[in-house]
């Protein structure tokens, strides 16, 4: 089952690293849910043209910090621990948030001038 995947690498931060945070958003943005099987070692690393060994370095990764786990002879899964997911996905809205607050402040913005302009820009299509 080889899946078709656009991921872009950046040159200056180690592909494992890149693989773990992409394929953390994708369990926290529901594109995979939970339970849902992941494709092999070698599919996600055909799919995603990269060595095998460094796909397998994020999937451990990933089962370090439990967002996914592996079943004995039947692959890998993503936990079905939904708190967790939930707690990981306002972890990195947090982390998303104070970036952009820093963006504004640093262009003269102060954090209720940011909600303002948020709210203004959020009502229009």
């Amino acid at each position: 089952m080889v899946m078709k995947m656009n991921y872009e690498f950046d040159n200056n931060i180690p592909i494992y690293i890149q693989l773990v945070e992409r394929l953390k958003i994708d369990i926290i943005s529901g594109k995979l849910k939970p339970g849902d099987r992941l494709p092999s070692v070698r599919d996600y690393a055909l799919s995603l043209k990269v060595n095998p060994n460094t796909m397998q370095k994020a999937l451990a990764e990933l089962e370090e910090i439990k967002l996914i786990f592996t079943e004995r002879t039947n692959g890998k899964y993503v936990t079905s621990d939904q708190k967790l997911i939930d707690k990981f996905r306002e972890k990195y809205a947090n982390e998303l948030s104070n970036k952009y607050f820093l963006s504004m402040q640093s262009i003269g913005f102060n954090k209720i001038e940011t909600i303002n302009y948020l709210k203004e820009i959020g009502g229009k299509k």
